[in-house]
């Protein structure tokens, strides 16, 4: 199969194998150039572990740390017609090294939501890992299914209180135009909630407390964006930012209930990135090719694993984390510096679609997007036939 971007919208349709393998495999030598991590974890849980923040997390764990891992995600297998999603072939690419590596590494393909695939999980868990000492939740969808009432919630991106208008960059069109989004309602925000708050965070670490297989003294870290003034009325204070503001809550009440094993639950604050999620939302595409401009230009750029790297080694593995007055663990300091937040006005209140490619990385967004589904490898021959039919070998069925 030749296999070529296909890009609707936000999001592209297909994956390319052999780009998605050299995107986790460049993550992997930088985990592995640094060295081992210090009393890092040795049984990982990675809940949404085949792409961004998740992936980049299991791929700390297992090489910068010899940790077993089991990964769950939900993705979509290859078809003889259809290529399957980034996700699938970032796995794919992850188990072979793994497996090279000698490391040991399985996966659930599931809706991690429900009580049956966390039950799954857990025997896998006692049969063949040893107790956990590290649960990383970075799970991210558009709904969620109630295991206990069985209703379904769906999540909106919208400000909270009052419409909202702002510049947006509308990368289908590569132009610079206003957005304007309706305050949501009250039961879009209790929707919201329900999908991305802390509630399943909570009760995967109840369910796996309650059988029995965290380790004493485990850690569990739930990831969360925070941001500054320019995305506030959009993310900060709005459906997605009171849905992470319940991930405070879930910490605090994990923290309690696994206090006689000595466990700890932590939400660390990490960078704005390009994602298959912040894509998504509205403004975010033009801060973040404003804000990597800037960050490029002093030199203090990071991407997932040097962000999720700086996480391990210098937050849950250390004896002196950078804690907020909430207790959350922070990777975000140097993109929240005043006078990076400062630069980045300074430019959005100047850009205009004839200025995109002056003003903004909007180069380095669009690169960077297209490597997130294996695309933009300059080393990739993407008018070969590739293998697109590619299995996971360690998939629990």
């Amino acid at each position: 199969m030749v296999i070529q971007p296909k890009i609707r919208g936000f999001i592209c349709t297909n994956a390319h194998p052999v780009g998605c393998a050299e995107h986790v495999n460049e993550q992997i030598e930088y985990v592995k150039a640094l060295g081992d991590i210090s009393q890092g974890p040795k049984n990982v849980l990675v809940i949404g572990s085949s792409t961004g923040y998740g992936l980049a997390s299991r791929i700390t764990a297992a090489f910068g740390s010899g940790a077993k891992t089991l990964g769950i995600f939900f993705e979509k297998e290859p078809s003889e017609t259809k290529t399957a999603s980034a996700g699938w072939y970032n796995t794919v690419a992850f188990e072979q090294a793994a497996d090279a590596a000698g490391l040991w590494n399985k996966h659930i393909n599931g809706d991690a939501f429900t009580d049956e695939l966390k039950a799954q999980a857990i025997d896998i868990i006692r049969q063949e890992m040893g107790k956990i000492d590290l649960v990383v939740y970075s799970l991210a969808a558009p709904r969620r299914k109630d295991p206990v009432t069985g209703d379904v919630y769906s999540s909106v991106l919208k400000p909270i209180g009052e419409a909202y208008t702002a510049k947006t960059l509308n990368t289908s069109k590569r132009e610079i135009e206003h957005v304007s989004v309706e305050p949501a309602n009250d039961e879009e925000i209790f929707n919201t909630i329900k999908v991305m708050g802390g509630e399943d965070w909570e009760r995967w670490l109840n369910q796996l407390d309650g059988a029995g297989v965290l380790a004493d003294n485990c850690q569990t870290v739930a990831y969360t964006y925070i941001g500054e003034k320019l995305t506030w009325p959009i993310y900060g204070k709005a459906t997605i930012g009171r849905a992470k503001e319940d991930l405070d809550r879930a910490a605090t009440a994990i923290t309690d209930k696994l206090s006689r094993i000595k466990g700890k639950a932590y939400v660390a604050s990490l960078k704005a990135l390009v994602t298959q999620a912040s894509s998504a939302i509205p403004i975010m595409p033009l801060y973040i090719s404003l804000l990597y401009r800037v960050m490029k230009e002093e030199g203090t750029h990071e991407g997932c694993i040097e962000q999720i790297n700086g996480l391990f080694r210098e937050g849950l593995y250390s004896a002196t984390p950078t804690l907020d007055d909430a207790g959350r663990l922070r990777q975000d300091g140097k993109e929240l510096s005043d006078h990076i937040q400062q630069a980045v006005t300074d430019l959005w209140h100047e850009v205009t679609t004839e200025t995109i490619d002056t003003l903004t990385d909007y180069k380095g967004y669009h690169s960077e997007f297209l490597r997130l589904f294996g695309f933009g490898y300059d080393h990739v021959d993407y008018n070969a036939d590739v293998q697109a039919q590619l299995p996971l070998k360690n998939l629990v069925k």
